[in-house]
């Protein structure tokens, strides 16, 4: 009997979130998106820093605090002159965090679109009939995890939540609930395929 296939998947994002914001040219709540530049202002040894946000119909700014009054001593030189010099990797990172933009503007608009780098693990199993895959995330998504799997497995979710009540899809942690919530990094998902006619179409689709 051959061992598991072992499949690492790691999801990334695609689409940043957008803060819904009270634009004062539009005179309604409007998406705000990132312009990929930030603001830095230095005050003797206080440095302010911000991202700034376009509003997507009037291009109205709006400052996403990054450091506020903060003690120039206190930031790495490295991470400034990132800042000063609007690294793009860096505005992408502080764009994606959406946790920091809910807890300052409270309401975000986000999005299900990712990307999925996939790679085995160990050996190759060619006749594996059970499939495992262990999932990484670059940045928080808002995308469902059954929505995910039946998207990069070519199956419907009906059938996932089938296979979940005959005990053939497992996941780790927090069970059959994991399905229902946005995917996460450090799930791990087993699904036994040993009696499904089109395993291996569906080992080829995982990444297999």
């Amino acid at each position: 009997m051959s061992g598991p296939l072992r499949i690492h998947w790691t999801i990334a994002p695609k689409t940043p979130p957008r803060p819904l914001i009270s634009c004062n040219r539009c005179g309604t709540v409007k998406a705000y998106c990132s312009s990929g530049k930030f603001r830095v202002n230095a005050n003797g040894k206080r440095i302010d820093v911000w991202l700034i946000y376009r509003c997507i119909d009037c291009d109205n700014s709006w400052n996403f605090g990054i450091f506020e009054r903060c003690n120039r001593r206190d930031i790495d030189p490295a991470l400034l002159a990132a800042l000063e010099s609007n690294d793009l990797a860096l505005a992408h990172r502080h764009a994606f965090d959406v946790v920091a933009l809910r807890n300052r503007i409270g309401r975000v608009e986000e999005f299900p679109d990712v990307s999925v780098h996939k790679r085995r693990l160990g050996d190759t199993r060619e006749a594996a009939t059970v499939l495992e895959i262990q999932l990484g995330l670059e940045m928080p998504t808002s995308l469902r995890l059954d929505r995910l799997l039946a998207g990069e497995l070519g199956i419907s979710r009906s059938r996932l939540q089938a296979l979940e009540e005959k005990r053939l899809l497992i996941l780790d942690p927090d069970g059959a609930k994991a399905l229902r919530k946005p995917a996460r990094a450090g799930i791990a998902i087993r699904i036994d395929l040993a009696g499904e006619a089109d395993r291996q179409a569906i080992i080829s689709a995982a990444g297999g």
